[in-house]
């Protein structure tokens, strides 16, 4: 097969398109012919050589993809050769096959493109298992949600949305802020003119955030707890603002606050916390909201898997709103 390498790490130009041995199909595992993939945050920093793939795993870039059933491996049965899905990966999705455990498998979304569907797994996992199985949103809640305009961000708006919940968030522009309201978004903050934290307490009442959802890390660790509502949840996802921060823990201890950090790619595949359970969730509870178009793919740009080093820069402009999508070639 054909696959995106990398000799050695760097910039976007270090990717190459070039033939790779194919991967092994295993028990209990699927091969998919690939039709896209997605571009995440997490394959820029592997790309630079900071983010290696967990034991095990394909060392191709590729959180997510799209495409056909191939072939089953032994033991699966909930599954057809010729089924369209979409999957979450622990990495080989940049690549013409790909070879994924059959319970990390969602059907494409009725209504969905079957290359539009390679941008739902990664942010929807993320999000449904930090916003809504570890922080608990409820209707009526206040969720702040840091990066309104990515992938996870334009996804978490229209969860928070779907489900009754009051939406904040923070972007680096107006015309960021523009499109998150459009998603339903109704406390938008310019993170680069205002204290997010004195903004959402000012929009709220003085109540705050019931759930937090923070790719900053660090450097937004004490106004995130400035923000939280009594009896909040702060889910950190990333460290994009560093990975140390001051905390008082006072501060915590006067508002009952809850601090979780938690990652999706190293969790096991089976079992408790693991992939499979949130895959599960996800298309039992969430699929239907996409389904019935309560919460939609937000694409910015589809390009060929050629163009790789392009789809990274885009990712990484500021510019961007939503995913990223690389689609695969047929021979």
């Amino acid at each position: 097969m054909y696959a995106i390498t990398i000799d050695q790490p760097g910039g976007p130009e270090v990717m190459r398109w070039a033939e790779q041995p194919d991967p092994e199909l295993l028990p209990g595992h699927v091969l998919i012919d690939v039709a896209a993939t997605a571009v995440n945050r997490a394959d820029l920093t592997q790309r630079q050589g900071f983010y290696p793939p967990p034991p095990g795993a394909s060392d191709i870039l590729g959180l997510e993809c799209s495409g056909i059933v191939a072939e089953l491996g032994e033991g699966v049965s909930e599954w057809s050769v010729g089924d369209h899905v979409c999957a979450l990966l622990a990495g080989g999705g940049y690549a013409e096959r790909v070879v994924v455990p059959a319970t990390q498998l969602l059907p494409v979304p009725k209504g969905v493109d079957l290359l539009v569907a390679a941008s739902l797994p990664e942010v929807a996992c993320t999000v449904w298992s930090n916003v809504v199985m570890r922080a608990g949103l409820s209707r009526g809640d206040v969720l702040l949600v840091h990066g309104g305009g990515g992938g996870i961000g334009t996804h978490a708006i229209q969860v928070g949305v779907a489900l009754g919940a009051r939406v904040a968030v923070t972007a680096g522009s107006q015309e960021k802020l523009e499109r998150c309201r459009e998603l339903g978004a109704d406390i938008l903050v310019n993170y680069r003119e205002a204290d997010f934290a004195e903004e959402v307490k000012k929009a709220t009442d003085g109540h705050g955030a019931d759930v937090i959802l923070d790719n900053m890390g660090g450097s937004y660790l004490g106004r995130n707890i400035d923000a939280l509502a009594s009896d909040g949840r702060l889910v950190i996802i990333g460290f994009q603002g560093g990975r140390k921060g001051e905390l008082d823990l006072t501060r915590l201890f006067a508002k009952r606050g809850n601090i979780t950090a938690t990652g999706l790619r190293g969790r096991p595949e089976n079992g408790r916390e693991s992939k499979a359970e949130i895959v599960a969730d996800v298309r039992k509870r969430l699929w239907p909201l996409i389904t019935e178009g309560a919460v939609q793919p937000v694409v910015a740009a589809e390009l060929p898997i050629t163009e790789a080093p392009r789809g990274h820069e885009l990712l990484d402009s500021p510019e961007t709103v939503g995913k990223v999508i690389l689609t695969i070639p047929r021979r």
